[in-house]
């Protein structure tokens, strides 16, 4: 899967979870590595990084 592709799946789950996208995505990565699945392992953290970035800078 490439870039583009995983930021669209980012940008769509965040979208549609707000900053809890980030928890559902290191969710799904975690369940895609306990079942074996690197690559998807691989796409969903990519997919967790994309959405921290889309959360932004949190202020203290």
């Amino acid at each position: 899967m490439t870039v583009e592709t995983a930021t669209i799946k980012a940008q769509a789950l965040f979208d549609q979870l707000g900053p809890k996208a980030i928890a559902a995505a290191a969710r799904r990565a975690a369940e895609a590595e306990s079942a074996g699945h690197a690559e998807e392992a691989t796409l969903w953290r990519r997919i967790e990084e994309i959405c921290k970035e889309l959360r932004g800078n949190r202020e203290s």
